[in-house]
């Protein structure tokens, strides 16, 4: 979907700050406003950080901004913890020196996209089928930025009606996916094993699956609704990241905006 452009500006929420315009006839498409988002999330970079590189089609353009000013020396001595084996290929394609957990159990900065985000910062990840691996280092950073475009802000957790990812093992998933329905039949859900492109179940990086919950109601407390979920045997993690983004740069129609965990409104 294209979008109309007017002089770009950026707000957050205590400021508003004057970046060079674009002409008012300019037509961006969702995919430009990605990218304008994901080179603001790279400001937040420096030299000598370890950095969470995301995965997706809005943290791609991070990825590549990352390199690109590593090339022109404008950054130097980063260190990349990849989310997937798809965003380890471009790291390395774009020249972004690579680790893992184990040599960086602390990383300075993550940037990543989301699925959903509500109004308190908290998040649905996963629909790209990297969740687990995305909890994990970005749980482990000190700052997590996420970077997305309007259409993913969302009044509750689910509101989208698009897929909460829960990632569980093979062995006898149809069992946990019936468990994870029946904990999660208040809220209208359906449960489905997701598919990959050859009609087989998808297998995750860590050689898992993926069960999509789809919901037509509000869970309310999602701190108990992740608990029961992680108590089920046969489940791996979910795709809700609670309490996680410390900041969030949404860019729309009239440009982009920075939201920041502290003046979210909730605890």
């Amino acid at each position: 979907m294209a979008l109309a452009y007017d002089p770009l500006f950026i707000t957050s929420d205590k400021t508003s700050i004057d970046v060079p315009s674009t002409p008012p006839s300019m037509i961006l498409t969702q995919d430009e406003l990605k990218r304008i988002a994901a080179y603001k999330a790279v400001d937040f970079v420096k030299s000598g950080m370890v950095l969470g590189l995301g995965t997706g089609s809005t943290a791609k353009h991070a990825v590549a901004r990352i390199g690109e000013l590593l090339r022109q020396g404008k950054l130097s001595n980063i260190v990349g913890i990849p989310t997937s084996t798809k965003t380890q290929e471009q790291a390395l394609s774009v020249g972004i020196p690579l680790s893992d957990l184990d040599a960086h159990p602390v990383i300075d900065l993550s940037i990543d996209g989301a699925d959903e985000v509500d109004p308190c910062l908290n998040l649905v990840k996963g629909r790209g089928g990297s969740l687990l691996r995305e909890k994990m280092i970005e749980g482990a950073s000190k700052k997590f930025v996420v970077i997305v475009d309007e259409s993913k802000m969302v009044k509750h957790i689910g509101g989208s009606k698009l897929a909460l990812p829960v990632e569980i093992v093979p062995f006898c998933w149809k069992f946990t996916a019936e468990k994870l329905r029946e904990v999660m039949e208040g809220y209208g859900c359906v449960a489905k094993l997701r598919l990959g492109e050859n009609g087989e179940a998808f297998v995750t990086d860590n050689g898992n699956y993926i069960v999509d919950m789809y919901l037509e109601k509000d869970m309310g407390d999602l701190r108990v609704v992740s608990d029961e979920i992680l108590r089920l045997p046969g489940v791996v993690e979910h795709g809700m990241f609670l309490d996680m983004a410390s900041t969030v740069i949404i860019a729309g129609e009239l440009g982009v905006k920075i939201k920041n965990k502290h003046s979210s409104g909730c605890c």
